[in-house]
C-alpha cells in the first residue's frame, strides 16, 4: 500500500485537489465505508499505527515543538491509542438504527433514527498536538464510515511527514489522502466541496473556514481556543491549586488550546497564590528552568517574537520569570499581575508559558468578568464549595468545565469536547465524535395495508373534528 498525499505545486494544485476528491468519492459511493467491519479494521489500523511508530512519532514532536517525550506520549499518543481502542468497542452499538417511540396519530407505523456517514470529509489538523488532533477526528471520520481527505500541520513537519509516510499503510488508502503544505493549500482546499469539515485552530482562521463551508453549506466541527479563565475561590486550597494551574500553564510550553490563560483571584489570596505557582514551577523544573528537559519550547520564532511583544506590552507587574531566548525559543513561565485589562494580552489568547493574574473582589466580580468577555473553550474554578462550583456552571457559558485541576477533562473518550461562541462549534470523542460525522436520519414506514382516508381531501366537517380530536 502506497502513501497517498498532495503536495502544494501552484500551477497544478487544484486539478490534483479535485482528482484525489473524485477518488475519495468514487470509494465512498462504491458502499465499502458502509460495513461496520470495514470501519473497525480503520480503527484497528489506527491504533496500530500510533503504537509501531510511538517513538519515532514522539521523537518527531520533540524535534518540532521542543516538547518531553512523557508530554508527547500521554497527551498525543496514549489518549489517542485509548480514544480509539473506546470508539472500537462501541461503533457496532452506536451505527445501529434507533428505535423511536410514536404518537397515536402516527400508527401504525415505526420510527427510527438511521446514522448514517456523511461523505467526504475534510479534516485540518494543527500543529500543537500534531498527532492527537489527526488521529481522533480521523477515528471519528471513519467509525462513522467515511472517507477523509487529511491537512496536518506544516508549522511541524517532523510529525507531519511520519503521518504522511507511515499511516496510509495502516488504512485502507482508497478512502484516505493526505495533503501537504502551507496555507495555500488549505485555502485550496477550502474551495472545494465537502460534505463535514473538522478543523482545529485559531479563532481567525475558524471565521475563514466557516466562511469557505458557508459556499457550500458545508456542517463544520470547530475546535478553537480564547481565553481559558482560572477562578480561584478564596476557600480553595492554594497549594494544590498552584501546583495544578502551573502544570496547565506549561505543559507543552503553554501551547495548549484548552490551557489556564489567565487567574482571577482576590487580592487576600493573591501573594500566596503567586508564590506557589512559583514555587511549583521549582518543584518541577529546577532552579534553571532553561537546563529542565523537562520544559517544552515554543514552536518558532514567529510565536517566540509574539510572546515576547505581550510581555513587553504588558505593562504589568512581572512577579516571576520574564525571560527569554529566541535562539533555542525558550520562554520562561512567567506571572504578570494586574496588567491592563485592554493589553493584549488581556485580549489575545496566549499560548504559551505566560500567565496573567489579575485581581477581583470576590467570585461574584470573577464570574461578572468571564461574562463580560467571548465564550472561553474551557472554564477553571478551585473551591472546596459545592455551592461556589454549582454558581460557576449555571452562571457562566463555556466550552468545557473542569473543577479543581486543569486540562483533565480533554482526556476521557466518551467525555464531549467542543467550543461555545468564538471559541468553537460542536463536539466530539466517544459518540459525541461519531454523531458528529454522522447524519442522523429519521424514517418513519408505513404499512400498505390499513389504509385510513381521513387525512386525505375532501375535508368534511365531520372529517375536521376528527382530526382535531385525534391530533
Amino acid at each position: 500500500m502506497t502513501s497517498t498525499h498532495v503536495e502544494s505545486s501552484n500551477s497544478v494544485l487544484d486539478d490534483r485537489i479535485e482528482d484525489e476528491l473524485a477518488r475519495l468519492r468514487t470509494t465512498f459511493r462504491s458502499g465499502v465505508t458502509r460495513s461496520i467491519d470495514w470501519r473497525i479494521a480503520q480503527i484497528d489500523g489506527l491504533i496500530r499505527f500510533a503504537k509501531d511508530h510511538t517513538n519515532t512519532l514522539i521523537e518527531a514532536m520533540a524535534a518540532d515543538l521542543g516538547r518531553p517525550p512523557i508530554e508527547g506520549w500521554t497527551a498525543d499518543i496514549s489518549t489517542s491509542i485509548s480514544g480509539a481502542e473506546h470508539m472500537k468497542s462501541k461503533v457496532r452499538k452506536w451505527a445501529k438504527p434507533r428505535r423511536k417511540k410514536l404518537p397515536l396519530v402516527s400508527q401504525p407505523a415505526s420510527a427510527k433514527v438511521m446514522p448514517e456517514p456523511l461523505g467526504l470529509s475534510l479534516i485540518i489538523a494543527p500543529w500543537n498536538y500534531p498527532v492527537n488532533l489527526v488521529l481522533e477526528p480521523l477515528v471519528a471520520a471513519f467509525a462513522a464510515g467515511n472517507v477523509v481527505a487529511v491537512k496536518p500541520s506544516e508549522v511541524s513537519p517532523h510529525t507531519t511527514g511520519v503521518i504522511v509516510r507511515e499511516l496510509p499503510k495502516y488504512v485502507d488508502d482508497r478512502a484516505l489522502a493526505i495533503f501537504e503544505g502551507d496555507a495555500a493549500m488549505s485555502t485550496a482546499l477550502l474551495k472545494q466541496r465537502f460534505d463535514h469539515i473538522f478543523f482545529t485552530g485559531s479563532t481567525h482562521v475558524g471565521r475563514i473556514v466557516m466562511r469557505a463551508a458557508a459556499e457550500h453549506l458545508t456542517p463544520v466541527v470547530l475546535e478553537l481556543g480564547g481565553k481559558s479563565p482560572v477562578i480561584v475561590a478564596n476557600d480553595a486550597d492554594i497549594s494544590v491549586a498552584a501546583n495544578r494551574i502551573a502544570w496547565g500553564k506549561t505543559f507543552n510550553a503553554g501551547q495548549t488550546c484548552i490551557a489556564p490563560d489567565y487567574v482571577l483571584v482576590t487580592e487576600e489570596r493573591r501573594d500566596e497564590l503567586i508564590d506557589a505557582i512559583t514555587n511549583a514551577w521549582g518543584v518541577f523544573f529546577g532552579e534553571k528552568i532553561v537546563a529542565s528537559p523537562d520544559f517544552g519550547r515554543i514552536v518558532n520564532r514567529h510565536h517566540h517574537q509574539r510572546l515576547t511583544e505581550l510581555i513587553n506590552g504588558a505593562q504589568g507587574n512581572v512577579a516571576a520569570g520574564g525571560d527569554h531566548d529566541i535562539d533555542d525559543l525558550y520562554v520562561s513561565p512567567t506571572i504578570i499581575v494586574d496588567p491592563p485589562l485592554d493589553s493584549p494580552i488581556m485580549t489575545d489568547e496566549i499560548f504559551g508559558p505566560v500567565l496573567p493574574i489579575i485581581t477581583v473582589a470576590n467570585v461574584s466580580e470573577a464570574i461578572d468578568f468571564v461574562n463580560d468577555r467571548p465564550k472561553p473553550l474551557a472554564l477553571y474554578v478551585f473551591t472546596s464549595s459545592s455551592d461556589t462550583i454549582d454558581a460557576v456552571l449555571n452562571q457562566t457559558s463555556s466550552g468545557g468545565v473542569c473543577v479543581n485541576h486543569t486540562l483533565l477533562h480533554f482526556v476521557p473518550p466518551d467525555l464531549p469536547f467542543g467550543g461555545v461562541g468564538p471559541s468553537g462549534m460542536g463536539r466530539y470523542h466517544g459518540k459525541a465524535g461519531f454523531d458528529a460525522f454522522s447524519n442522523m436520519k429519521g424514517v418513519l414506514a408505513k404499512p400498505v395495508r390499513g389504509e385510513n382516508n381521513l387525512a386525505y381531501p375532501p375535508y368534511t366537517d365531520a372529517k375536521q373534528k376528527l382530526i382535531r380530536t385525534v391530533t
